[in-house]
């Protein structure tokens, strides 16, 4: 085949596979969900084939608009859709690939190397899953044009006039009728997903314009992401927040046994491992081949280094490889063109080729820095001494926990109120702040399957911490101990077990004050570093407490924030007497019970992470060391704050 037939990117490129309908029946099965996460996951996937054509060297820009109605609009200055008609299908491709499930032309080779999405299930899927769509593509100079209602379309694609443009743009509404929950877009959601694009993406420009908001001048408010140094760029704000270790960041980008290799990495003075893995922009939560490569080849050339060098003499146990990546935060991303992922959400990777190219870019790149950094070598050796010291003090104090949780009912923490339920997915558990607050929640909850852990105080900030100074800390010890939960195995000393886990509703409930605030935070940075695994699976909620109980003669309602209670006293008729609750503990059993603990009144917030990355970044950020980045923040997203000097 000539170069040019190659290039060829026509009707023929586009392949079809059948069953649209099974989308708006089981529209989880394609999209995760259909709350939150599922709602944003539609943008993502009309953004991917945006990217897709990036990747094959065809589109520089890429525009996202939040509309004021909460539609999305993609735009792009790529090829275009072609509109010609399939020979297969007898419809334009542009309406082919709308319409059908599995159409694309990421599954012809020729038209791209490699893609991200779900394998052609994207723009169709969320055709499907819209109230409307209108796609518009500029092509050989001509606009066209076709709308569709609930993955169907209108009308047959039209030509609407003539352009000396290039691209395509969707236009979509989510379907109220499948988002249930909500169709508002978060505008942080979406700029972390872009921001993590630019970087992954190097060179491409991505605008996102929210039409909903304005700024002081009365413009829309708009963001652009953009990178030129790629991984490099993305390690360095993603740390931005630590203290680094070394003088720079440590990166390569080349290409290994033909597959594309890119990795980042920096040393800094924290105690936690932060290792993000992509495929084909895909970010792979579980990891996979490209993840135990870069292990592997960070763990041999590491060791090897730190022998040869001597520092290694006096110490009285092995060194593992956990020990060389305490205080690491890391990007590893490679393009496959053939990726095989465990599971239809794409979160592992299984290509065996993958694991040896990424251990030997990474042996090669660390070894040359090693050699041409030896003060910078030296330092990483010392903190590795440091891990497997501290590693080995955990491991004692990680068994005395384990022992206690293993052990019969009488070795349950004692400040513990159990409930008579055993079947975990029956039972919850609520931490809640602080003596008094738990002796009320007590005698509110429901003893069949509600059970109270009270906290004493403000729990210990894991991010500051060493290891075994978190498993010695009692309130972490009595939380390890009431869940079930045990922590750490010969192969992984961080691998959580869950499989003894005792509830599988975690609430965590505190004040809403400022320091409830915190303390909810510390718990949460808990679960975030040492339980990723609970909140993966949906098992950690927060309590939302109401903060004023308004009262005029008989008639009592509850607030949640000022503008409802507002609200509430206008519908009173003004003169309403307000009862600002400072804490948990100045309600009685009965309205804790109302307001916060019945199940069939209360409101819970589930705990999800929607990108690993901004959560790493945020409660670096947050509990931390670095004072500026955290005031820039409270300024930024505090309602009301008080902030010192």
């Amino acid at each position: 085949m000539s170069e040019e037939n190659k290039q060829q990117y026509s009707a023929d490129s586009i392949q079809a596979l059948e069953g649209m309908e099974h989308v708006r029946m089981r529209p989880s099965m394609y999209i995760g969900d259909v709350g939150v996460r599922g709602l944003h996951h539609l943008v993502y996937e009309v953004i991917d084939n945006s990217i897709d054509e990036a990747l094959a060297g065809h589109c520089n820009n890429i525009s996202v608009f939040i509309n004021e109605d909460n539609s999305i609009t993609v735009e792009d200055d790529g090829r275009g859709i072609p509109v010609d008609i399939h020979k297969k299908e007898g419809v334009s491709a542009l309406e082919v690939v709308m319409t059908k499930i599995g159409a694309g032309g990421k599954f012809d080779k020729d038209s791209y190397k490699v893609s991200g999405g779900l394998h052609g299930v994207g723009v169709s899927c969320v055709n499907a899953l819209s109230d409307h769509l209108k796609a518009t593509v500029h092509r050989n100079g001509n606009i066209y044009e076709q709308e569709y209602e609930r993955g169907k379309a209108s009308y047959p694609v039209k030509q609407v006039g003539t352009t000396d443009q290039r691209g395509t743009i969707v236009t979509f509404t989510p379907d109220k009728t499948i988002f249930q929950q909500t169709t508002e877009y978060n505008h942080e959601t979406l700029a972390a997903r872009l921001r993590e694009l630019s970087y992954l993406n190097k060179g491409i420009t991505i605008h996102l314009v929210d039409k909903r908001n304005q700024d002081d001048e009365g413009n829309d408010i708009k963001e652009t992401f953009h990178s030129t140094e790629g991984l490099s760029e993305f390690v360095g704000y993603l740390d931005s927040t630590r203290e680094q270790l070394t003088a720079g960041v440590i990166s390569m980008e080349g290409e290994k046994n033909g597959i594309p290799v890119e990795v980042a990495m920096v040393y800094n003075t924290s105690y936690s491992e932060n290792l993000h893995s992509y495929v084909n922009n895909i970010n792979t939560h579980e990891g996979g081949t490209h993840l135990s490569g870069f292990r592997r080849g960070l763990t041999g050339t590491l060791k090897k280094y730190a022998e040869g060098s001597g520092l290694l003499k006096n110490l009285k146990f092995d060194i593992a490889g956990d020990d060389f990546r305490e205080g690491l935060t890391a990007i590893i991303s490679v393009k496959v063109q053939e990726p095989q992922f465990e599971g239809q959400t794409k979160t592992k990777l299984g290509n065996r080729e993958v694991s040896a190219a990424v251990s030997q870019a990474v042996s090669e790149m660390l070894t040359d820095y090693l050699e041409e950094n030896p003060n910078d070598a030296k330092t990483i050796v010392q903190k590795v001494i440091l891990a497997a010291q501290a590693r080995h003090a955990a491991r004692k104090a990680r068994e005395m926990v384990q022992r206690k949780t293993v052990m019969s009912i009488g070795g349950l923490p004692g400040k513990l109120s159990d409930c008579s339920e055993t079947d975990p997915e029956q039972c919850e558990i609520f931490l809640v702040e602080g003596d008094s607050a738990g002796g009320t929640a007590k005698q509110g909850r429901d003893r069949n399957f509600q059970a109270i852990l009270p906290l004493r105080g403000k729990i210990l900030n894991v991010e500051k911490a060493m290891v075994h100074k978190v498993f010695e800390n009692e309130e972490i010890k009595n939380m390890f101990t009431a869940l079930g939960v045990t922590i750490g195995t010969e192969e992984d000393s961080k691998a959580l077990n869950l499989s003894k886990l005792r509830y599988h509703k975690v609430v965590i409930m505190c004040d809403a004050d400022v320091d409830g605030s915190h303390i909810a935070t510390l718990i949460l940075t808990f679960f975030f570093r040492f339980m990723r695994e609970m909140v993966e699976q949906g098992y950690v909620y927060i309590a939302t407490p109401p903060l004023y109980l308004v009262k005029k003669g008989q008639k009592r309602e509850y607030a949640w924030d000022d503008d409802q209670r507002d609200l509430i006293v206008q519908k009173m008729g003004g003169s309403a007497s307000i009862q600002r609750y400072k804490g948990l503990g100045e309600m009685n059993a009965e309205q804790l019970w109302d307001t916060t603990m019945n199940p069939e009144f209360r409101t819970l917030r589930q705990v999800v992470i929607d990108s690993d990355v901004e959560a790493d970044r945020v409660f670096s950020m947050l509990m931390g060391d670095e004072v500026p980045p955290r005031r820039d923040f409270i300024e930024r997203n505090a309602k009301y704050a008080n902030i010192d000097a």
